[in-house]
């Protein structure tokens, strides 16, 4: 039973969220502010967090930065009351995996939540371990090795990494990769998988591995002989 934690300062959204998830066979945690929810996140280590934008004293977005910078990969998905893609752009770019608008088809959230607990194997059987010369990745864990080193890899710098890994020497443009990393069209400058990808090239500048450009198509990754 996989475990999420609904953070809102509104009761009506927690009371919903709740009916929803529980009905769905989920476990759930509720929080009203970004402290308490941090909190919780540290003592119960759930499997997902819906977390509100407008919080009281700490907003979604510092929550959000928080985790990211202290190396919590836990999914999250982002509540906003905004129609634009302002909201959305930021937290994506803060590390969070997926958003839903306010007010929200209750269907709609429970399909995120599926949809993004399922990106990360939870619920499912455990992956195999993928190795590729140097290189090493337990999907299961969110962990990336070189000669025995651990990565110390951002959430969609690991992701970005996996859909590499598995489609060696395959080239995949940029829809590609941003449809597989980020799970749905994205509404921001596509550059931003040019920047990921610039940051995990460094990141495996000591392995044998490198993602190669393939100019006017895409990246790929490929074996150093």
């Amino acid at each position: 039973m996989a475990t999420v934690l609904v953070v809102d300062d509104k009761r009506n959204i927690l009371e919903l969220a709740t009916l929803y998830l529980e009905a769905e066979g989920f476990q759930v945690l509720t929080a009203t502010d970004g402290q308490t929810a941090l909190d919780k996140i540290a003592q119960h280590k759930p499997d997902l967090v819906l977390l509100d934008i407008m919080l009281p004293q700490m907003d979604g977005w510092e929550v959000c930065r928080r985790l990211r910078q202290a190396g919590n990969s836990v999914p999250i998905i982002m509540l906003t009351a905004r129609a634009d893609d302002v909201d959305k752009i930021v937290g994506l770019e803060l590390g969070a995996d997926d958003y839903v608008t306010k007010p929200f088809n209750p269907r709609e959230m429970i399909a995120r939540v599926k949809a993004v607990l399922r990106r990360y194997g939870i619920g499912a059987s455990t992956p195999p371990i993928i190795r590729l010369s140097s290189l090493e990745i337990d999907p299961s864990r969110r962990e990336a090795y070189v000669r025995g080193q651990a990565l110390e890899l951002r959430p969609k710098e690991f992701d970005l990494l996996m859909a590499f890994a598995e489609n060696p020497g395959l080239v995949l443009n940029r829809d590609q990769l941003l449809n597989r990393v980020w799970g749905y069209d994205y509404y921001g400058d596509t550059r931003t998988v040019d920047v990921h990808v610039a940051h995990l090239r460094d990141k495996l500048a000591d392995s044998d591995v490198a993602i190669e450009t393939v100019r006017g198509i895409g990246y790929k990754l490929v074996t150093i002989t």
